[in-house]
């Protein structure tokens, strides 16, 4: 490291409608954004990378959808973890029938949007993203070194997307489906009704062009997070990214770097400059 800086790492353990669950950290701050995953399964997956859970220093939960926060009430109760939620987020977790254990008072923290809210070397900001949940926060995660923003669930891009896009150095973004796959797939046409609207989730396409129009020079990586397992497939995710980005003159894995998470399975660390 040079002049002191701080190694900022990031893994995904698990990414898709079965459990997100991402790990960032910053010099020895380490967080959790959302913990859609069985508690058992993420401490296998943190120990497969020398990461002890009880290291965890924060959870910042996106919504309050039960594939992001199956295992909240567990990790507050148990391993004395705080959790960080909008106030409507909270009040969708405590009627969540996939949380079976309450977080405790002394554990619940209430952050308001486009508000900092600094635990060590890692400033985390929320902000408005449109999904039919209670309430949906992208989160804006700054460290001395660099920006890292992270939108799941999108149901479409807003201009305030647009902006926490356009400085950052790394972006998580969903990729959850190929237009064609859902509408030629098994699906009912209330789920794809629901999928395809400004509070459903963002497509292969719709995110690539959301890249291509408002990335920042200095963007280093795009990793393509919650994808369908009917409606999308991660080669496609990627060729369409390709496609669209070429459209606008920018070099996939040239300009800046592309690549898909798994679904049920953690990727690697990945050490980030």
């Amino acid at each position: 490291m040079v002049g002191g800086a701080r190694m900022v790492k990031f893994v995904s353990l698990g990414s898709g409608s079965s459990g997100n669950c991402y790990y960032l950290s910053c010099g020895d701050t380490q967080i959790l954004v959302d913990a859609g995953i069985s508690v058992r399964a993420l401490k296998r997956h943190l120990k497969d990378k020398g990461i002890r859970l009880d290291s965890i220093d924060a959870v910042f939960i996106t919504h309050d959808h039960a594939d992001h926060i199956k295992s909240v009430g567990t990790l507050a109760a148990d391993y004395n973890l705080d959790i960080y939620a909008t106030e409507l987020v909270h009040l969708g977790i405590r009627h969540n029938y996939s949380v079976t254990t309450t977080i405790p008072a002394s554990h619940a923290r209430v952050i308001a949007k486009n508000q900092r809210v600094c635990i060590g070397d890692l400033c985390v900001t929320a902000f408005e993203v449109p999904h039919d949940s209670s309430d949906c926060v992208g989160y804006r995660i700054e460290t001395p070194e660099l920006v890292f923003v992270i939108v799941t669930d999108v149901g479409h891009a807003t201009p305030e997307i647009m902006a926490q896009i356009s400085d950052a150095d790394y972006i998580v973004l969903e990729a959850n489906h190929d237009e064609d796959m859902l509408m030629m797939g098994p699906y009912p046409a209330h789920l794809k009704g629901r999928i395809r609207s400004d509070r459903g989730h963002l497509s292969n396409r719709e995110g690539a062009r959301l890249i291509a129009e408002h990335a920042s020079p200095r963007l280093k990586k795009v990793w393509l997070c919650h994808l369908s397992e009917e409606n999308n497939h991660p080669e496609l995710a990627r060729k369409t990214y390709y496609m669209v980005l070429r459209d606008y003159g920018l070099i996939a894995n040239v300009d800046f770097q592309i690549d898909v998470l798994r679904r049920k399975q953690p990727g690697e660390i990945e050490e980030l400059t």
